[in-house]
């Protein structure tokens, strides 16, 4: 006969319920499994409970946790894949502060507390308007066009069709509809939108060529960075299971997107090949990328929905290292081993800046590379293995390959030297 739980085993289930909840609202706002279990092992501590294990992928948690001689496993599923770096920095300081509390006072933290706290955090809205989300994409891929070797008119209509991609995305995402669906659909829109932008342009005589080079870069807020490099940085804590199913998630992401590019480069007869160098003077030059890479790097943190502080730290250390990884390749480095040691000056600034303001290192690192993420050449790989130019697609696709390992092995190597739990195995 089944007997009913006691007093201490109900104690355990509704706290233990807790530690999960924490676990699904930082799983649910992007960060790699290491930090899911991180924060759930933390609330767990200041909650009383005496041992808590914790299994992690992309969309699952499963949780056990202990006290005295009960025990109680969990099992959680959590469909919204999605990044709110204002969640994750206010998870962060809550689990932080009683945890803090519980070792130093020895006052353990009640599930009323705990869930009125978690309840606040969740509850919270976006700290942007859908306009203004759409407004930060634009901005950040018309940087991006920039970097890309784009002018005036490609800066301008990769701005127009970024931001009615990103208010299609935003939309349809909101009100459910299938991941990979809404990116080629976002994708399709981008992409319409710039090379209708500058055909009419071209039309009426303002513009002497059509400009269709950077159609390419319209698209780029779609790129799955954060997937990519928490993934990466999830297989470099020996998290194969949430390592491998993130980077799977982002290759999905990432082919949806170039598939829709492909079919609209296809109807209106396009390559997606780079355009020329702009030819500016080196100081004016410099400069500029200066100005692009902080404007990229803050619009992607302003679109993952960071506080104002948070993103201007982030576009900072970003901007300092994009423009010294732009003149590393510009010197003749290899560009994976100018992503590596950029990556690894973005690891050691972040672990600087975040405790001084104080949010978690990951919105201020992962922010930061996501701008040297190769987009474009991983969207020109899908782009040539549609078109049967299989030797292209591949060269294309090992160097964006090459330049994301790259990226992660540099946050990896900086965390190993500034954070005894990652430079260690217990």
């Amino acid at each position: 006969m089944p007997t009913e739980p006691d007093d201490d085993e109900l104690e355990l289930i509704r706290r233990s319920g807790v530690a999960l909840r924490v676990g699904r609202l930082s799983l649910s706002a992007g960060t790699g499994s290491y930090r899911v279990k991180a924060s759930m092992a933390r609330m767990a501590r200041a909650l009383g409970i005496d041992r808590h294990e914790a299994h992690v992928t992309l969309t699952e948690i499963t949780t056990t946790s202990h006290r005295g001689r009960s025990f109680r496993t969990e099992v959680a599923e959590v469909r919204s894949v999605g990044i709110n770096a204002d969640r994750l920095s206010r998870l962060e300081a809550l689990v932080s502060r009683l945890e803090q509390r519980k070792v130093r006072d020895g006052v353990e933290t009640t599930v009323e507390e705990a869930t009125a706290e978690l309840d606040a955090i969740a509850s919270r809205k976006p700290l942007y308007p859908a306009l203004l989300n759409a407004l930060w994409s634009g901005i950040a891929c018309a940087a991006f066009a920039f970097l890309n070797n784009g002018g005036p008119v490609e800066v301008a209509g990769v701005f127009v069709g970024a931001s009615l991609g990103q208010a299609l995305r935003r939309a349809l995402l909101h009100r459910g509809y299938n991941q990979f669906g809404v990116t080629m659909l976002a994708a399709a829109l981008g992409a319409f939108t710039y090379l209708g932008f500058v055909t009419v342009l071209h039309e009426m005589g303002a513009i002497p060529l059509r400009h269709e080079a950077g159609y390419v870069s319209a698209v780029l807020f779609l790129i799955p960075g954060f997937a990519l490099v928490t993934g990466a940085l999830d297989l470099a804590k020996l998290d194969f299971s949430a390592g491998v199913a993130r980077l799977v998630y982002a290759i999905m992401i990432l082919t949806s997107a170039a598939l829709a590019v492909w079919a609209v480069s296809s109807v209106v007869g396009l390559q997606p090949d780079p355009p020329p160098p702009l030819g500016l003077d080196p100081a004016l030059l410099l400069l500029l990328r200066f100005v692009a890479s902080f404007l990229g790097v803050i619009g992607f943190a302003l679109m993952f929905n960071s506080p104002w502080p948070m993103a201007v730290g982030a576009a900072t250390v970003g901007m300092v290292a994009n423009v010294v990884r732009l003149e590393l390749v510009d010197a003749g480095v290899v560009v994976q081993a100018a992503a590596a040691v950029v990556a690894l000056l973005v690891g050691l600034m972040a672990a600087a800046v975040a405790p001084r303001l104080g949010v978690p290192r990951i919105t201020i690192s992962v922010p930061a590379v996501v701008i040297m993420v190769p987009g474009v050449t991983a969207y020109r790989a899908v782009f040539h293995l549609s078109d049967g130019q299989t030797l292209d697609a591949i060269a294309y696709a090992v160097q964006a390959g090459l330049v994301v390992a790259a990226l992660a092995i540099g946050l990896a190597v900086a965390r190993m030297l500034t954070d005894r739990a990652w430079a260690f195995e217990r």
